[in-house]
């Protein structure tokens, strides 16, 4: 089963350019002579009928004329014959194309006409496309330089993946004087196929990358995205340059490339998430591609600084710490040492001041002291020159210690001319190296972003509350009544309801339209009562002064119904009034006002905000967005991450508030923006808070239709675990089996499990000699987008644990209604049934995806799966081009 289908554009064998040409500055030509002259370790040939000869090569007048098997097509044509080109190709048996020609999308109605002719041209010819109006790609280590671009790339281990053309160029200008190489560089353009998600899929489990570097105008498809993302930050550092972050960038992102940009905000919150680190500008993708590049994580947070001055390392010192990085506490033996080592009027802390005049070997012992010492993650060293320090062997000492440990080390030596010959040999050593003190703490704070976050991307949510599971059904006939009567606003008592069917405790509200029947609720609330305006054309009832509370009797709830009605009409005469809501007051002893809300992002879907409560939330902007499914952790995050988290504890005579009621109100809100795909706005506010209990005081939402084609869960970027799915199975010997989506936790029963298989099993499975599975493969099979995948695996409990005995899984190609299966089954569970009743769960869980067609490579010596797939009703031939392969197909 391939993980990737866009392999062809990095380690293509035979290239053909349409479109290559001799006319001076013509992008095909470009194109063609970076190949001839890149070293691309495979054949190159010139397509154009309108050239016998282009740079002294042959050239063709079509695909059918040349008659070899080409694996990349790169095209630079008029934007109106890609599509021809393509149907050319696919004759032709090309599985990969570069489109740089533009005038797509980016040129309005006509060029969006013509990219959508491109893509049905790719669907139909099942090629993968890259592009168009696209710079194109290079693999240096492959001598494929497929762009008509000027700088050539050193081979390397960072990999850059762009929207921008422009920056790929600058980003190769910048990293050869600085000796950094690069495992690819891929311009995406318009990506109208080919997309982040499928190259991070592909970078993920590339060996020659080691980091991935982006620069993202917008995102098109934000499951694809996410998942593409979180797989490759599982096994190697991303880092990600947003644009678009204000009104102006964006509408020129949209007219660059015609991508949809989100919330900065949201961005922001996607990227922790995803494990990512997120960087504002170019200067910081500098300086990430260096400090990333040498290979070296943070473990933790704690730094040690060294400097030769005072000035510059309280400036780092600051940075570091403004940017959540710690200054490391020095054991005492470190600093013994230090003080035998050191003037006695060194600093005596950290940062470490070895003083102006130090010699290279004070310099050098200083800093092994720090990396030997076990309270220390990592070290900046800082050095302005002096004219009694020899700048460059310093460097030498910082690059020799730096070899010998695992921990990270940065330079900082300031200035230009006196330091130029050390930043040479930083550089050629692969010791990033930085101008200010500044920049190099930030830097080093990327490494501990990159450290944190990937706490919250191994955070998987499982299934929905196994204690009191929320009441689903319930609640879409509620929102089901309200959109048969024309409304999408929720009465206060609806959204209570709402709240109510998925266990959130709210207060009991009471609808009164006369004075009179306020009354009646007031008394069977008890005193004292809250009552509000209700209208479903207002919003804020503070707007309109729509709220009287601590009512303690009957006149004042009469007069308190006649104001605010009165004057919600006076100042919204177009609002329909339909009266108060009466609720009993909640007690105000030791609480704490509270926020809950939910948006729906453009990019990627339902987004929760907790925060602040009360009338001042949207002025005091206190809040911190996670995006769904949310579990403990995440939710531990988001609360720490608010200014209103330290009123939480104890203080004064307020007893600590109950953090674990909180918890599972965010964790059901959670539950709820995932089960319906019909709520795309949602406030809590307030929701009270003290020691004892957390309770939803006042609620609204607001809700639409469905699209009728979207998929389950289609509606956000992650997909929660798929519950619904799991089913439990008796065997015919008695044996109790169940069927369950995998989990990124399962990734030790994977691997144990493929450890037991026999290895005839492996081989047949693999089709390749396979001991167990690499961490590459562990991540790719067990952390899946459930969306265009799924693997179903078998288990058993035993003596209190669960046992893999079995796996099915397929992935679906892109943009078809086709997908490629996979299956195994643990050799002593054989015959036991086990490999049909996966397989039936697998084609029942395709067809509900909307596949067609299953299909899937057996080898012939494979006796039991060709039977198995033969009962299950696969047609079974023999490969073209493989004998010792059959291949199987279904119609689901």
């Amino acid at each position: 089963m391939r993980l990737s289908d866009v392999d062809q554009l990095f380690v293509p064998t035979a290239v053909a350019v349409f479109g290559a040409s001799d006319r001076e500055g013509s992008v095909g030509g470009l194109v063609f002579r970076n190949l001839l002259t890149s070293e691309f370790k495979g054949s190159c040939y010139a397509i154009n009928p309108k050239y016998e000869q282009v740079a002294g090569e042959p050239c063709y007048p079509s695909l059918a004329a040349l008659d070899k098997h080409i694996e990349l097509a790169l095209i630079a044509t008029p934007a109106d014959k890609v599509a021809g080109i393509l149907d050319q190709c696919g004759e032709g048996g090309v599985r990969a194309a570069v489109v740089h020609s533009a005038g797509f999308a980016e040129r309005g109605e006509r060029g969006a006409a013509l990219q959508e002719k491109l893509v049905a041209a790719a669907r139909r010819n099942r090629i993968r496309v890259l592009g168009p109006n696209c710079l194109g790609v290079m693999r240096p280590a492959h001598g494929l330089n497929a762009t008509f671009g000027n700088e050539p790339a050193l081979a390397g281990h960072v990999a850059l993946v762009s929207q921008s053309g422009a920056v790929c160029t600058a980003m190769l200008d910048w990293a050869g004087p600085r000796r950094i190489g690069y495992s690819a560089v891929v311009s995406l353009g318009a990506a109208a196929d080919v997309d982040f998600g499928d190259v991070l899929d592909y970078l993920a489990l590339d060996s020659q990358t080691h980091s991935i570097l982006l620069y993202v105008e917008g995102i098109r498809d934000a499951r694809r995205f996410m998942s593409g993302l979180r797989a490759a930050a599982r096994l190697k550092p991303v880092v990600v340059v947003k644009t678009g972050r204000h009104p102006a960038g964006s509408r020129a992102v949209k007219s660059h490339t015609g991508a949809w940009v989100g919330s900065a905000e949201v961005f922001r919150a996607v990227m922790e998430r995803g494990g990512a680190v997120q960087v504002d500008t170019l200067d910081q993708l500098f300086a990430a591609a260096q400090v990333f590049g040498a290979g070296r994580r943070l473990p933790g947070r704690r730094i040690a600084i060294i400097t030769n001055g005072g000035g510059p390392g309280v400036l780092a010192a600051d940075r570091a710490v403004e940017l959540g990085l710690k200054l490391a506490t020095l054991s005492d033996a470190t600093r013994a040492e230090l003080e035998k080592l050191l003037p006695e009027y060194w600093s005596h802390g950290n940062p470490i001041d070895v003083i102006g005049d130090a010699p290279v070997e004070r310099y050098g012992q200083a800093l092994r002291l720090c990396l030997e010492d076990t309270q220390v993650d990592g070290v900046l060293a800082i050095l302005a020159p002096v004219a009694s320090v020899d700048a460059t062997a310093v460097a030498r000492e910082v690059i020799e210690a730096a070899a010998k440990t695992r921990k990270p080390v940065l330079a900082c030596w300031m200035g230009a001319t006196r330091v130029a010959e050390a930043h040479a040999l930083f550089s050629e050593h692969g010791v990033p190296c930085y101008d200010l003190p500044e920049a190099a703490a930030e830097a080093l704070s990327f490494l501990g972003r990159q450290q944190r976050n990937q706490k919250l991307l191994m955070q998987s949510p499982g299934p929905l509350s196994q204690q009191l599971m929320p009441d689903v059904e319930g609640a879409r006939l509620i929102i089901e009544g309200v959109m048969a009567e024309g409304r999408k606003t929720l009465g206060t008592i609806e959204a209570k309801a709402i709240l109510a069917a998925f266990r959130i405790p709210t207060t009991q509200t009471v609808l009164a339209r006369t004075p009179n029947e306020a009354l009646i609720a007031a008394e069977a609330l008890s005193f004292p009562v809250v009552m509000k305006i209700n209208s479903p054309d207002i919003r804020y009832k503070s707007d309109v002064d729509g709220v009287r509370l601590n009512l303690n009797h009957a006149q004042s709830v009469r007069r308190a119904f006649i104001e605010l009605t009165e004057r919600a009409r006076s100042l919204r005469p177009e609002a329909t009034i339909e009266g108060v809501t009466v609720e009993h007051m909640i007690p105000t002893r030791a609480a704490r006002e509270l926020m809950v809300r939910v948006a729906r992002d453009p990019i990627f879907g339902p987004v929760i905000s907790f925060g602040a409560g009360g009338t001042d939330t949207d002025v005091l902007e206190d809040h911190a967005l996670g995006l769904p499914p949310l579990n403990a952790f995440i939710i531990q995050t988001m609360i720490e991450h608010t200014r209103v988290a330290r009123l939480m504890g104890a203080f004064g005579n307020m007893p600590p508030m109950n953090r674990q009621a909180l918890a599972r109100i965010l964790q059901r809100v959670s539950e709820m923006v995932c089960e319906l795909a019909e709520v795309i706005e949602l406030e809590i506010n307030p929701l009270i808070g003290n020691d004892l209990d957390v309770i939803a005081v006042d609620a609204r939402i607001q809700v639409a239709y469905r699209p009728p084609q979207m998929p389950v869960y289609g509606h956000m970027a992650i997909h929660p675990y798929p519950q619904h799915l799991i089913e439990r199975v008796p065997l015919p010997d008695g044996a109790d089996l169940t069927i369950r989506p995998i989990r990124p936790e399962d990734a030790q029963m994977e691997q144990d499990f493929v450890r037991g298989l026999s290895e005839q099993t492996k081989y047949f499975r693999f089709m390749q000699a396979i001991k167990e599975l690499t961490p590459e493969m562990l991540v790719r099979f067990t952390q899946i987008d459930y969306d265009r995948e799924m693997a179903l695996i078998g288990v058993v409990v035993d003596q209190g644990s669960e046992v893999e005995v079995g796996v099915a899984r397929y992935m679906s190609r892109p943009g078809g209604d086709t997908c490629e299966f996979a299956i195994v089954v643990s050799d002593e569970w054989r015959n036991r049934g086990i490999g049909a009743r996966l397989m039936r769960s697998l084609m029942q869980n395709a067809r509900a995806k909307g596949l067609r067609i299953m299909e899937g490579e057996v080898l012939s010596a494979n006796t039991r799966m060709l039977a198995l797939v033969k009962s299950l009703g696969f047609r079974i031939e023999s490969d073209k081009l493989d004998t010792s392969i059959k291949q199987v197909t279904k119609v689901l």
